[in-house]
């Protein structure tokens, strides 16, 4: 005679739903890591070695800007509107139009006088 406790079946359930959490992330993970590797092979082929060291420097001051810029480029390589490669001088370009313009801070002291 089989006889199984009442917290065998719950403790199982909870590992079955674990390893399919486990199963789902490492698909996640998986899956942005292709779609980074495919990422990387087109900005491989649309940049110039000069241009592909200046996003890489972008990358690691400015993530975000980096990625917007990779979109960038691929969105306009997949509609067509790229007709060679980027250069480091049209990369500077497209840097100017996707960042944000900085913000000025001006500094004024106040002497004992002035108050």
């Amino acid at each position: 005679m089989s006889y199984s406790e009442p917290g065998d079946e719950e403790l199982e359930e909870i590992r079955r739903r674990k390893m399919a959490e486990l199963q789902a992330r490492a698909a996640e993970e998986e899956a942005r890591r292709r779609a980074e590797a495919e990422k990387a092979a087109i900005l491989r082929v649309l940049l110039t070695p000069e241009a592909r060291q200046r996003l890489a420097n972008i990358k690691i001051t400015r993530p975000a800007v980096a990625e917007a810029i990779e979109n960038y480029i691929i969105n306009l390589a997949r509609s067509g509107n790229l007709r060679s490669q980027i250069t480091d001088e049209d990369l500077r370009e497209i840097l100017q139009r996707v960042m944000p313009p900085k913000r000025d801070t001006k500094i004024v002291r106040l002497s004992r006088d002035d108050l």
